[in-house]
């Protein structure tokens, strides 16, 4: 967004559920264990990592073992989750690349100077911030409260609607 409108923008389906499904099936091909959801998210909360210098952490991983049907515990490393998420992760770097490659040069200047805004769950995800800042050369800041970003700042622009429309990108049946 700059000048009051959208100048480039990029979407993908890559989110904080993939990763959790990236998990369940880590889970499921390396240790014949089946997860549910919420124990997915609840180990990627605690270890996840994207970079290999982060503290290696463990956590437990409890599901059902698909070969006995029985109650199954592992434990696991964050190097073990990152390998499971890295594909996405990597998904979602390209991204941010090719949305970067698209923006008017003088507009990256302006990025390049004052960095990328990074928000939502992902933000937590240890190691991100820098792993898009090594892949894009630019500075990565977390904004405050990363969780409710989104929602404040589409509250923001509803309060004031006319004069913040051009900020809105189109729904897929204008474009």
């Amino acid at each position: 967004i700059s000048l009051g409108g959208v100048v480039t923008s990029n979407s993908l389906t890559v989110a904080g559920n993939e990763l959790d499904e990236n998990i369940i099936q880590y889970a499921r091909e390396n240790f014949n264990l089946l997860l549910g959801q919420k124990t997915a998210e609840e180990i990627k909360i605690k270890i996840a990592t994207v970079t290999s210098d982060s503290d290696k952490q463990e956590a437990s991983m409890r599901g059902r073992d698909l070969i006995t049907g029985l109650p199954k515990e592992v434990i696991v490393s964050s190097l073990q989750i990152k390998e499971a998420i890295i594909r996405s992760v990597r998904q979602i770097v390209e991204a941010i690349r090719d949305t970067l490659e698209k923006t008017p040069p003088e507009l990256v200047a302006d990025i390049y100077e004052k960095g990328l805004l990074l928000s939502g769950g992902g933000a937590y995800l240890r190691g991100l911030d820098k792993l898009i800042a090594q892949e894009t050369r630019v500075p990565v800041h977390l904004v405050d409260d990363p969780l409710t970003a989104v929602v404040r700042g589409t509250g923001i622009v509803l309060e004031d609607l006319e004069n913040l429309k051009e900020v809105l990108l189109p729904s897929a049946s204008e474009e």
